[in-house]
């Protein structure tokens, strides 16, 4: 089973060694970059692509029957998702933040509630 916290060192070592922390950022920007990927999941499902697919730098676009050259860029929904889930694992990364933990308390939190609660009630 992949450990989310070592992974989120990983993500998170990844993102220094590629500039992405030479400033610090505000939480509210964090924030903002979640949603954008979370944005672009739900134009990738307005167009259909609920799957992986792939494109070049021209903008060509191929299915996932192809042996995947490092230069295709991996697009669609799971893509989208991942990334959302990566941003997530970088700032839980960058603040050590144990989110292995985190999620397995919100789990047995969310088992004790009823049947479809409705949420807004909260």
């Amino acid at each position: 089973m992949l450990n989310l916290n070592q992974f989120a060192k990983e993500v998170h070592e990844n993102a220094v060694n590629h500039g992405w922390w030479e400033e610090e950022r505000p939480f509210g920007d964090f924030i903002a970059l979640c949603h954008s990927e979370l944005s672009e999941a739900l134009e990738e499902y307005r167009n259909g692509n609920t799957k992986t697919y792939f494109k070049d730098k021209e903008g060509h676009e191929y299915g996932c029957d192809l042996p995947f050259p490092e230069y295709l860029k991996p697009e669609g929904i799971p893509i989208e998702l991942a990334d959302c889930i990566i941003r997530i694992l970088d700032y839980c990364g960058k603040e050590e933040i144990d989110i292995e933990e985190a999620i397995r308390i919100k789990h047995e939190y969310n088992k004790t509630r009823p049947f479809r609660q409705d949420w807004r009630a909260e």
